[in-house]
């Protein structure tokens, strides 16, 4: 079987100058080409880009599948931080007001635990769309996780007014109530 180039020629679609011209092209570029070196087609190329392209959608997937289970994993290490560590305050009859996501929050608590979370000494936690109280030591950990999921954590340092405050001499009345 002739090849394509005879096949022109015969047809009359090519002329033999042509055709040898194309031949010494050939030739040239493959006499420039250092040896050992294999001439790549565009087609080649193409798909080693391709290839090149996919490894880093796959790669940027993949990242981005390690995020979300690390973040699934520290959710439910702070679940599991309260469930062990809440404190009971089913016979709370005090209310207690906080402020989250800029709307005023209510939860009942026994007067012991209001003063402890004004001192710092007690936070308040919202995990699986729950209020939560929890010690201290255990919102400092869960901050550690993720700040958000703390909600009320007064600093110890802020409610002690030191010398300087004028009122210091006057105590508030335990009726009070704001």
């Amino acid at each position: 079987m002739p090849s394509l180039q005879d096949q022109l020629l015969k047809a009359g679609l090519a002329d033999e100058k042509k055709a040898k011209a194309i031949r010494s092209e050939k030739r040239k570029q493959r006499k420039q080409q250092p040896k050992g070196a294999v001439q790549e087609s565009e087609a080649e190329i193409r798909a080693r880009k391709a290839r090149e392209e996919k490894a880093e959608r796959d790669r940027q997937l993949n990242l981005e599948r390690q995020k979300a289970a690390e973040k699934k994993a520290i959710q439910a290490q702070i679940r599991q931080l309260v469930e062990t560590n809440r404190l009971d305050r089913s016979r709370g009859e005090t209310s207690y007001q906080f402020v989250h996501d800029k709307k005023i929050k209510k939860i009942f608590v026994d007067d012991t635990m209001v003063d402890q979370l004004s001192r710092g000494r007690l936070a308040i936690v919202f995990v699986n769309d729950q209020y939560e109280i929890v010690a201290e030591a255990v919102a400092r950990k869960i901050m550690e996780r993720d700040e958000s999921a703390v909600v009320v954590l007064h600093d110890r340092e802020a409610d002690d007014a030191g010398e300087d405050d004028p009122y210091a001499g006057y105590e508030i009345p335990d009726d009070l109530m704001w």
